[in-house]
């Protein structure tokens, strides 16, 4: 019988709680953004003496290397963790993200020995570049195609209108 009494007082200290705070007007909870927007170029811009990418070779284990990617996040991460698992010289390859508040994160490269974590990181990226220069062609070519299309489709309604 006491666990009961118990269990409704704390249900009723806990609706109290909520309708005094509702009549306070505090029952809208407000998000504010983790950065300010005046500085929102903070979040990709390097310090002073900071690198882009840092390296620290394995010692537990051969062939083997850890980059640090300051002032990137996921998507760089993914993006070339899955594109190296594509290599059949690389033996393993994963990134972790330290902290959540802080824009970096470290990528660990181990390869058979044919090729060094870096050299294979570099060619890596290389490709990925080349990738993203053939999306960026394609997508302009379609995009200008697009708008030979639809500038004639509208000199096509033009003349249409003109003509009745």
């Amino acid at each position: 019988m006491t666990t009961a009494i118990a269990s409704s007082s704390i249900a009723m200290v806990t609706t109290t709680t909520i309708m005094r705070n509702h009549r306070k007007g505090n029952h809208h909870i407000e998000h504010k953004p983790d950065y300010n927007d005046t500085f929102r170029f903070e979040l990709f811009l390097l310090d002073e003496g900071e690198k882009k990418v840092e390296t620290k070779d394995e010692t537990r284990v051969p062939n083997t290397a850890v980059f640090t990617f300051n002032k990137e996040d996921h998507t760089l991460g993914n993006l070339l963790s899955q594109r190296l698992h594509k290599y059949p010289c690389v033996t393993f390859s994963a990134y972790k993200i330290p902290h959540p508040l802080f824009a970096k994160f470290e990528l660990r490269i181990s390869t058979d020995g044919s090729t060094t974590p870096r050299e294979i990181l570099v060619r890596c990226c290389e490709e990925i570049i080349h990738d993203l220069d053939v999306l960026n062609s394609s997508f302009t070519t379609e995009w200008l195609g697009k708008k030979i299309v639809t500038e004639g489709e509208q000199d096509r309604i033009a003349r249409e209108q003109n003509n009745f």
